[in-house]
């Protein structure tokens, strides 16, 4: 099979083109041809090699949807021909994250999707709503689960709530397809006004330019009438954390999922006074997926895509989400 793999001797860490042997399934394991692969900011965090593991060699991508065409001895829960998209973390099927369940992470620790064939046990490949294509599914694993896992495992957002979302990167733009299915009202912060403007499109029934108007935390409570928001789903990390702490109601859940802002270290203060609720997730597990699914068949969502791109030009997909310029995600058809 063709497939990439992170080039140790690049200076940037990019992509090596390569032959592989076809993976064969062994007894409860899947062949998966994969047709399609998103990527993350973690992505890029693998490429640089600042990851924290080494990826020498590694097959990056965590997200791919695909076809089954083999199965493995003994495996009942898929058919050849099924469309299934594959877990982020593979051993964790449900119950709480736990050391032992994300210890394997597709495309980090283990080998991942950017590449023409897939094995992975059966309990770890979910079928993806019918209305979407391999395009659309491969946007799921990761970003989705993790904008579905904050909202409603970890906040247990109601309808009427309040929500704060940062940026039109994937979580952003799930995060608030997801709360607007659920009733909620959603505050979005970007520094594009016609990024902005696509998110008022979208739904968001508040939309705020941060570069513009950078004390936005200080707006947020002015629209809320000084009570702030249920929940903020922070992307930025330190970079604009002191600001959700200000802009999230007493009381309140400040899910935090990324670090792109940068920035300084945090001073607890405001969390031990505001009594707020801050929890780090890491995506989700199998059976969180089957339900987001649901609630995505359910709804029609479809994801939000800003381009996709032939398996020749992946590494144009990397330059163009280092570069920042999308809006949704971007994905490699392979």
């Amino acid at each position: 099979m063709k497939a990439y793999e992170i080039n140790p001797s690049a200076a940037d860490g990019m992509l090596r083109l390569v032959n592989r042997a076809d993976p064969e399934p062994r007894p409860g394991e899947v062949l998966v041809r994969i047709r399609a692969a998103s990527l993350n900011y973690r992505d890029l965090l693998v490429a640089d090699n600042a990851y924290g593991v080494s990826t020498n060699n590694l097959i990056p991508l965590s997200d791919g949807a695909g076809e089954v065409v083999a199965l493995g001895a003994g495996v009942t829960k898929h058919r050849i021909g099924d469309r299934v998209a594959g877990a982020f973390y593979p051993d964790w099927i449900s119950g709480p994250i736990t050391a032992g369940n994300k210890k394997r992470g597709l495309g980090g620790t283990i080998d991942g999707v950017l590449a023409e064939y897939l094995v992975l046990g059966e309990d770890a490949l979910i079928p993806f709503p019918e209305h979407l294509s391999f395009e659309e599914a491969a946007t799921l694993p990761c970003a989705a689960l993790t904008a579905w896992n904050a909202l409603t495992e970890i906040s247990r957002l109601r309808p009427g709530q309040t929500v704060l979302l940062q940026g039109t990167g994937g979580v952003s733009i799930f995060a608030l397809q997801f709360a607007k299915a659920m009733g909620a009202q959603v505050f979005h912060i970007s520094s594009s006004a016609e990024k902005l403007a696509l998110l008022h499109e979208m739904g968001a029934d508040h939309v705020l330019n941060y570069r513009e108007n950078p004390d936005w935390d200080s707006q947020v409570l002015s629209l809320t009438n000084g009570r702030g928001v249920d929940v903020v789903v922070e992307v930025g990390g330190p970079g604009t954390l002191e600001r959700s702490f200000r802009a999230v109601r007493v009381d309140g859940s400040i899910v935090t999922i990324g670090f792109v802002g940068g920035g300084a270290e945090i001073n607890p203060r405001a969390i031990i006074g505001r009594a707020i609720r801050l929890t780090g997730i890491s995506v989700g597990s199998a059976d969180m997926f089957k339900d987001m699914n649901r609630a995505i068949g359910l709804h029609g969502l479809r994801p939000v895509i800003d381009e996709v791109f032939p398996f020749e030009r992946a590494a144009d997909a990397y330059a163009k989400l280092r570069a920042g310029r999308h809006f949704g995600k971007l994905v490699v058809a392979i």
